[in-house]
């Protein structure tokens, strides 16, 4: 069946997992209490930090508490929707502020413009905020975000869990089949296959497994 449509994830497959690892979190975690203090009464983030009071049973969080959890969440690698609305906004300002640059392979770009042209619909799905995706791609040597036509994260659902594909091919209103997940994550390509949807493994340090695997954007075979 043609593919119409790419979902791509952004860490491991367009961009270094190394880059999220060892620059966004960490500069996240260095600005978090300083960020808070400044900006909890700010729409957004005052929403998720009530939100987060109420993952942890209907607490209303002080500024030090609300630090303390999210350094917590951080630290053991979990990723609720409060941490990364407020991961988010200060990424924000530190690419504003030019204290990183974005990372995102070489032969992304050219990939995704010739797939563009070709009439393929582009899509993210990332374990990271909507706003961090687009300052991701947005922040690269060249706009790369305007290319895609929306951005899903985890409140379309989580990305190891087949209900997730499923409803995100209902939003496009396209057959699963014609839609092409490109995840480094076996695991979630496992669950996009089971919802019907095309999948490659993008295997930039090689290996196989149980799907197509490209080594990099150059190499997906688009059907």
């Amino acid at each position: 069946m043609t593919i119409h449509a790419i979902l791509t994830d952004i860490e491991g497959a367009a961009g270094p997992l190394a880059f999220l690892k060892d620059t966004l979190v960490p500069y996240a975690r260095e600005q978090l209490g300083g960020f808070i203090a400044a900006h909890a009464e700010d729409d957004d983030i005052e929403e998720a930090l009530d939100e987060a009071g109420r993952l942890m049973g209907g607490f209303s969080l002080k500024v030090e508490e609300a630090e303390a959890l999210l350094q917590r969440w951080m630290k053991q690698g979990r990723n609720p929707t409060p941490l990364k609305i407020i991961q988010g906004r200060i990424w924000q300002q530190g690419y504003e502020a030019g204290a990183f640059s974005a990372e995102i392979y070489p032969d992304v770009a050219p990939s995704l413009k010739a797939w563009k042209d070709a009439g393929i619909r582009l899509f993210t799905y990332s374990s990271s905020s909507e706003l961090a995706q687009k300052l991701w791609l947005g922040a690269a040597p060249e706009d790369l975000a305007g290319l895609f036509e929306d951005f899903f994260d985890t409140r379309v659902g989580q990305k190891v869990e087949e209900e997730s594909y499923k409803a995100i091919a209902s939003q496009l209103a396209l057959p699963p089949a014609e839609i092409l997940v490109l995840s480094a994550n076996e695991d979630e390509l496992d669950a996009a296959k089971a919802a019907g949807l095309a999948t490659t493994r993008i295997a930039r340090d090689g290996g196989g497994g149980n799907h197509p695997v490209a080594s990099d954007f150059t190499a997906v075979t688009i059907g």
